[in-house]
């Protein structure tokens, strides 16, 4: 499969004395994650299927901080990111997209401070566009008749207010999309943000990836859509915890397009 995808670096464009449309920053679910690298794979898919002239930092990339900073560690923050900085700009990069939701908020409100200005932009913005502008055509019955319900990430929705975007490009799925009773403005967090994701719940009732599984198991769906590798991962494990596997797939937005278009 990997043959398939063409991924430049940056290091390759400067060298070609290029610079690509967008810089893809793949994060560190992206690059790492076993789960997450499907998304990628899936990204970049749709990236080459449209012709996108895109590039990647490769090795150069590095955390964007933005875990240390939730967690309390400013001075690890700002390391980290000073660091991103220097290497994008250095590159004189423009414009980021990004799958993943905490990357896309810490790249485009944290690091302006820190000298970092860049116009930065979530996959399903990116995908939504490039389905408006007609560089990329969306068809496939491949999910008709199923029913989809999109659980809004944090860091997309309420920090940024960005709900229209993912729901646009999932209508192209011609799927039924339905709302769960806690969505957009309203959304509960699937449990992962402010560093939570890397360390065991507080005592209570339920743990809260299970409590927003059942949010979503209600509109009873064939498939949870996500638009964040972390909120894939909690939604995941939470429809396991329901012993719900074999009836719903969690699948990111940009899987379920590369997948329409048969990629």
């Amino acid at each position: 499969m990997s043959e398939l995808l063409k991924v430049p670096t940056m290091e390759e464009y400067m060298a070609q004395g290029k610079q690509p449309e967008i810089l893809f920053w793949v994060g560190s679910a992206g690059s790492f994650d076993d789960r997450a690298k499907k998304i990628t794979k899936a990204f970049v898919k749709i990236l080459n299927k449209a012709n996108v002239d895109f590039a990647v930092l490769g090795t150069e990339e590095s955390c964007t901080g933005d875990i240390a900073k939730r967690a309390g560690n400013e001075f690890l923050f700002q390391m980290q990111a000073v660091t991103n900085i220097e290497i994008l700009n250095a590159y004189e990069v423009k414009k980021i997209v990004t799958c993943d939701p905490h990357s896309f908020n810490c790249l485009k409100n944290e690091y302006p401070e820190l000298g970092g200005q860049y116009e930065v932009v979530h996959h399903t913005q990116f995908i939504d566009d490039l389905i408006a502008s007609g560089r990329l055509k969306v068809e496939g019955d491949l999910y008709n008749g199923k029913k989809i319900t999109f659980h809004d990430p944090c860091y997309l929705g309420r920090a940024n207010s960005e709900y229209d975007a993912p729901r646009n490009v999932l209508k192209h799925t011609k799927a039924n999309i339905v709302e769960m009773k806690r969505h957009k403005r309203t959304a509960l967090c699937c449990g992962a943000g402010g560093a939570q994701m890397f360390k065991e719940p507080e005592k209570g009732d339920m743990d809260v990836n299970v409590l927003r599984t059942e949010d979503a198991l209600e509109t009873k769906p064939n498939i949870i859509a996500t638009g964040c590798p972390y909120c894939n991962t909690m939604m995941t494990d939470g429809v396991k915890a329901k012993e719900k596997e074999s009836e719903v797939e969690v699948l990111d937005v940009a899987e379920l397009i590369a997948k329409t278009l048969g990629l």
